[in-house]
């Protein structure tokens, strides 16, 4: 996008990446007594699902979507998703890594208030939605078994609320202090 399109127009950073939630899921580390093996739920079936979210941390905001695969057409309604959550009159920086559902030609349609900013190969470190996946993990989806597809489906809907009401959250666990716009 031509730079004078944007001039005056508020620039918001957002980070987005997939997490996959569901059956055969991993645990998560828990505080227990030196020596002792807490005991911890794990299930064996194979059903999960891709949550695709994003952050601003700036402004303590999110966009998810909740889908069965990752492809581009499942990018394409996050980036709806994202794109309604950018505050109006204003540009958002998505920052997300490189995988093939991401790559701008082909298959994926970015709306205009978006522009994608790739991250360097191997730098999962660089994306807080890396922290936030970790973080819902081992506070809201880990050391559960869900009996049913759409029980895994009602998981990530009220982990991600969980999320999205605490603003404060948000910007605790995504702001970066490189992540900025100077004007």
């Amino acid at each position: 996008m031509a730079s004078s399109v944007l001039a005056g127009q508020p620039i918001e950073i957002w980070f987005q990446d997939e997490a996959r939630v569901g059956q055969k899921g991993g645990h998560t580390y828990i505080w227990a007594e030196k020596g002792s093996r807490p005991l911890m739920v794990r299930d064996n079936r194979h059903d999960s699902v891709h949550l695709f979210g994003a952050i601003c941390p700036a402004r303590g905001v999110g966009a998810a979507i909740i889908m069965p695969a990752v492809n581009a057409e499942a990018m394409n309604e996050h980036l709806k998703e994202i794109s309604a959550q950018v505050a109006r009159g204003a540009h958002a920086v998505l920052i997300l890594d490189g995988a093939g559902w991401h790559q701008a030609g082909g298959k994926l349609i970015v709306p205009e208030n978006i522009t994608l900013l790739a991250l360097p190969p191997y730098a999962p470190e660089l994306n807080p939605m890396e922290n936030v996946w970790e973080y819902l993990r081992g506070n809201k989806l880990c050391a559960l078994v869900w009996d049913t597809y759409d029980a895994i489906v009602q998981a990530c809907r009220g982990a991600w609320q969980f999320l999205v009401n605490d603003p404060g959250r948000i910007q605790s666990i995504g702001g970066r202090e490189w992540a900025c716009v100077n004007v």
